[in-house]
């Protein structure tokens, strides 16, 4: 016996479907009914909703539907078809391939023809609904291939394999390696800036690529904005971070927004992207010993770098016979000291010092020619790799740079010589490249952005008269380009891989870039095509001038609110208060006292010393030289006698003794 549901009223519809009359009495109860619910077919319900809503359109708009319904897709069903249209393709591919050239023309019958003729109709059906379709259109990527496209014959075939391996081609970039290792080289346009006269021995780019800097031994350095610079390629800014200390070394930090200088002082310094000094290494005591006590270097610097991971970190070595570990945080104070010794125990001082491209290793180059590294992660105490004699004994090694891969290292000393090592089998060189003359101690030498070539700069020989960027190939050695530079020595050559321009120091101050036009990116790209255009004076008279003197600053007086400012501001004029002048004292006040602060030594230079009559003269016969030219124009005397007493009388002299005084009468 069946339990009759409970429900709470009864709200009845008049449908027309015919499902719905079946299951009226279970329907059309009112909230809700209590125990086993009546189970339904997902169909009905479908139908029931679409129902309900389309008569309520029809009440309230007056239409029952709004158009064509959209079509629903299966997507797991179309996957799947064409994962099996994939697999079958794959297969006819594989026995076309297999079979012989006679069997070529059997290889349509090969296919399952069921499948196929399925797949048609079912492609019939789908391109003859698309007229009824409403919304977006299906993926192409989830759409089957025809098999007949693919069933046809070779040259179908040869079609669809030929435009695989063109969008290989765009995709992994295989232009570039079918280009030759010359090609490559970013060297079909130059652009030549000009630091000064001296020689250029440090440059660096900021990682963005925007931003160039240069150094020399002119204690100067540049700042070049690729973007604000037009043809003129004139630097922005020119200053003396490190006053009268050559430049040795430039670098960008890993985020450029700051700038290491290494200069010939004990001391390096930090700037901004604009020149400004944020930090300056502390100095330490030269009279101590040892010298992980002291808080600084000691002696001049030869080389730095930062850490390419750890943004406030950088390193420095000296002629002390250490490197040292920084942090911008604490200048005051090295973070790490490292101490490369010699065979025999005794320091040895490091020219050349870099970071591995993962920061993990620190290496330097030194003056005994030996070559040694340390973990970042570990107390730097012992060497994780050393190698001696790796290059000539008391020579500077110039530079050691790390391949991007991390794999092998190349070195470049003043021996004449660069080698390339693999780090895997560091005892001797995979090949040493010689008859490369080096003058400077900042010579460098690193690896092209994607480590098929090394290069390096050569400086002028006696014998010579052009210096030249020499290139390398990294797996044969062979020379692969020999790029006359300029006329004078090439000491340093960045090539920037975002770029792919090439930046190089010359020894007569020039700087030059090399681009290629195709494969290059903006740099100095931005600033060639920019004319250096002067602003134009406009030539504007008007008819009627206006003068108004009073509102031009010059002529301008100030309003003061009270009376005591403008007398304190006329006090201090010396106009207004009528200061008399101040007494002469030597040079004080901008009167110099060359003619003497007194009178009388103002007579004695000016009347005195001016009619000095020499000593070698008779005076008497000087003054006996005027007598007739007195007789003739008197002068002082006898113009002023000459109405009153014409003819001048004068006094005859008595040879007897004069009675000055009357002698004395006895009365």
């Amino acid at each position: 016996m069946s339990k009759k549901p409970i429900s709470f009223g009864k709200i009845s519809f008049n449908f027309t479907k015919g499902s719905l009359d079946e299951n009226k009495d279970e329907s059309a109860s009112g909230f809700g009914t209590f125990g086993r619910t009546p189970i339904q077919e997902h169909k009905d319900i479908e139908e029931i909703a679409e129902d309900l809503e389309s008569q309520h359109v029809h009440q309230v708009m007056g239409i029952k539907n709004f158009g064509k319904k959209a079509k629903n897709f299966n997507l797991e069903e179309m996957m799947e078809q064409a994962r099996k249209t994939a697999q079958e393709a794959n297969k006819l591919k594989m026995e076309q391939l297999s079979t012989e050239k006679s069997a070529d023309k059997n290889v349509n019958t090969m296919g399952p023809q069921p499948t196929q003729s399925t797949q048609k109709n079912d492609s019939n059906d789908e391109s003859s609904d698309d007229d009824d379709l409403i919304g977006p259109a299906i993926p192409s990527s989830l759409l089957a291939k025809d098999p007949d496209k693919v069933n046809s014959g070779d040259e179908g075939k040869n079609d669809t394999t030929k435009g695989e391996e063109d969008s290989y081609d765009e995709l992994s970039g295989s232009d570039d390696d079918e280009l030759s290792l010359e090609k490559r080289i970013p060297n079909t346009h130059e652009v030549e800036m000009r630091h000064g006269t001296k020689a250029v021995v440090a440059v660096a780019v900021d990682p963005s690529g925007a931003r160039l800097a240069t150094g020399s031994v002119d204690y100067d350095v540049s700042f070049w904005d690729f973007a604000g610079m037009d043809s003129s390629m004139r630097s922005f800014r020119t200053l003396q971070p490190c006053e009268n200390h050559p430049i040795k070394a430039l670098q960008y930090s890993a985020t450029g927004d700051s700038i290491l200088v290494v200069s010939g002082s004990a001391q390096a310094k930090v700037l901004d992207r604009d020149g400004f000094e944020v930090l300056e290494c502390v100095k330490g005591d030269q009279y101590i010993a040892d010298m992980a006590r002291t808080k600084g270097h000691t002696a001049t610097l030869n080389s730095g770098c930062w850490h390419p991971h750890i943004r406030e970190e950088f390193m420095t070595c000296s002629q002390d016979g250490t490197l040292r570990l920084w942090l911008t945080e604490s200048p005051k104070q090295h973070k790490n000291v490292i101490k490369p010794r010699q065979q025999g125990g005794l320091k040895t001082n490091p020219t050349s010092c870099a970071f591995s491209r993962d920061g993990n290793t620190v290496a330097c180059g030194c003056y005994d020619g030996s070559i040694q590294m340390w973990d970042h992660r570990k107390n730097f105490v012992n060497t994780t790799v050393i190698l001696r004699d790796a290059h000539q004994k008391q020579n500077e090694m110039s530079c050691i740079s790390f391949s991007y891969m991390g794999s092998s290292l190349v070195s470049r000393s003043n021996d004449d010589t660069m080698k390339i090592w693999d780090l895997r089998n560091f005892k001797k060189p995979l090949n040493t490249f010689g008859n490369l003359f080096s003058r400077y101690e900042q010579t460098d030498c690193s690896f092209s952005p994607d480590d098929s070539m090394v290069f390096t700069g050569e400086s002028l020989d006696r014998n010579q008269d052009v210096g030249r960027l020499r290139f390398y190939n990294s797996k044969t050695f062979e020379e692969v380009l020999n790029l006359d530079i300029t006329k004078s020595h090439v000491i340093k050559a960045v090539w920037h891989a975002k770029l792919n321009q090439i930046f190089v120091g010359c020894g007569n101050g020039i700087v030059k870039c090399y681009y290629d036009n195709k494969r290059s990116l903006r740099g100095a790209k931005l600033c060639i095509v920019k004319t250096n255009r002067k602003k134009q004076s406009m030539e504007v008279v008007s008819s009627q001038q206006i003068i108004t003197p009073h509102a031009l600053p010059l002529f301008r007086q100030e309003k003061l609110r009270t009376s005591k400012k403008k007398m304190e501001k006329d006090r201090l004029d010396p106009m207004k208060s009528r200061r008399p002048d101040l007494p002469i004292t030597s040079g004080q006040g901008g009167r110099v006292a060359a003619s003497g602060s007194t009178l009388s030594s103002f007579v004695i230079r000016n009347l005195g010393l001016s009619k000095r009559v020499d000593d070698d003269q008779d005076p008497r016969e000087a003054i006996l030289k005027y007598a007739k030219e007195a007789e003739e124009n008197p002068f002082w005397v006898a113009p002023a006698y000459k109405k009153t007493q014409p003819k001048a009388i004068f006094q005859e002299s008595d040879d007897g003794p004069s009675d000055a005084k009357k002698p004395k009468t006895d009365s």
